[in-house]
């Protein structure tokens, strides 16, 4: 059978529920997922040769990083071809492709303006982060939390200066650019004052956001962190402090999956979190026994992120960012497979007779909701799935592997005969 045939059987045993397969399709075409940038080049970025510092680090060295910023490009331009839909791409601020030598306290739009450029050219959209982290002002564990007041300035300023690359990207693209405040302060072991840093990090992110930016260009976030290499004992940026602040300022919260305890999900968060604040920020990603960003797969918090965002209606309000990086394994292929994986979940959660479900449950029925969510456990998700790839000229199943083998022995394997090059901008 053809995947065309496939998907008109898998049609009608969904209809059979209630649940329209092309309206579902429809519906996944709006849903854009912001694929992050670094990925691609493990978080090196292209304004210095620092080592990753700030509950930084990536391992492996699988051949074919990019090392400029067109290379990085020529990555992404292979990885959205495997993926369906039109989505937008998650830049830091260490990205910045120029050809002055600035610092992070002295970026402007133009030292992005490859990159909106670009994703003119590609139909994306931007998001943005600063960088705060492998930096020499990066001291001592602290930037915006910082004691000293030199280097909180510093940082406010890269801060401030960030806000107005976000306003560019929304301005130039068309899209809101939503810019995600993520610092690293802490400490290794256990602190005498908690309240003095938190003190510190709460003026320094009002400074920051003092001037009033156009919501319809940028919106701004904010991240916590329960813990990171270096800051293991106590975290600035805390839940409970970025939650506080977020709602009380007006931000919107980012909730990233490896950012909690181990037995703690993200996934339960969703739902509470709609009802105080105006939007919310995903950072999808997947911790194994702490933050370590591996791969997305399709496990069951994916699915549960999946179902909170459609079951509740919550995808109008969330921006959904990815957040993994991986450098065991082909780069691109790491972007496919977690981008794609994301799609699943939330298509899949698309295909169950919602409201349905929500009467019998309303009605006291449990038995007969059990039995419908086990029963749509073995009906043919992936026929639908497969469908909508080939609709959106995408790869089917395995397909886009060949492809990105082919691209790997073509192009990356290349970079590592010339692997000496300098993959700094500046040195």
């Amino acid at each position: 059978m053809t995947v065309k045939q496939r998907y008109e059987e898998a049609k009608k045993k969904y209809a059979a529920l209630g649940v329209d397969t092309d309206a579902v399709m429809e519906k996944m075409n709006e849903v854009k997922i912001s694929m992050h940038v670094w990925q691609g080049d493990d978080i090196k970025g292209f304004l210095s040769d620092a080592e990753l510092s700030g509950g930084i680090s990536v391992t492996g060295n699988y051949p074919g990083a990019a090392r400029t910023p067109e290379e990085l490009r020529q990555d992404l331009e292979k990885a959205y071809a495997m993926i369906p839909g039109n989505h937008k791409l998650n830049l830091h601020a260490i990205y910045l492709d120029t050809e002055e030598q600035v610092d992070l306290n002295e970026i402007e739009p133009k030292h992005f303006e490859k990159w909106v450029s670009w994703a003119k050219e590609q139909g994306l959209g931007l998001d943005f982060n600063p960088t705060f982290f492998s930096h020499p002002m990066y001291k001592d564990g602290f930037t915006l939390a910082s004691a000293d007041k030199e280097v909180r300035d510093f940082w406010i300023e890269h801060g401030k200066r960030s806000r107005k690359v976000a306003e560019y990207f929304g301005k130039e693209l068309g899209q809101v650019c939503v810019n995600n405040f993520w610092v690293p302060d802490g400490f290794k072991d256990n602190p005498i004052d908690r309240l003095a840093p938190r003190r510190r990090l709460m003026e320094s992110l009002d400074e920051i956001f003092s001037e009033k930016l156009d919501e319809q260009y940028t919106l701004d976030a904010v991240e916590s962190k329960l813990f990171g290499i270096g800051a293991e004992a106590y975290t600035v940026g805390s839940h409970e402090f970025y939650m506080g602040y977020g709602l009380t300022r007006n931000k919107l919260v980012c909730l990233d999956a490896g950012h909690f305890h181990p037995t703690e999900v993200i996934s339960n968060k969703l739902s509470s979190l709609s009802l105080f604040s105006e939007g919310i920020l995903l950072h999808v990603s997947r911790p194994i026994r702490w933050d370590s960003d591996h791969v997305v797969i399709m496990d069951d918090e994916l699915q549960e992120i999946g179902r909170e965002l459609v079951r509740n209606d919550l995808l109008p309000m969330t921006n959904i960012g990815l957040d993994f990086f991986d450098a065991t394994i082909n780069r691109v292929a790491a972007w496919v497979i977690g981008t794609r994986n994301t799609q699943k979940a939330i298509m899949k959660a698309m295909l169950e007779p919602i409201e349905s479900l929500k009467e019998i449950e309303l009605s006291g029925d449990y038995t007969t909701r059990l039995a419908m969510i086990e029963e749509l456990k073995d009906f043919p998700f992936a026929d639908v799935w497969n469908y909508y790839c080939e609709s959106n000229g995408v790869p089917v199943g395995l397909d886009w592997l060949p492809e990105v083998k082919e691209y790997e022995k073509n192009i990356l394997s290349a970079r590592e005969a010339t692997a000496g090059k300098d993959s700094c901008r500046f040195s």
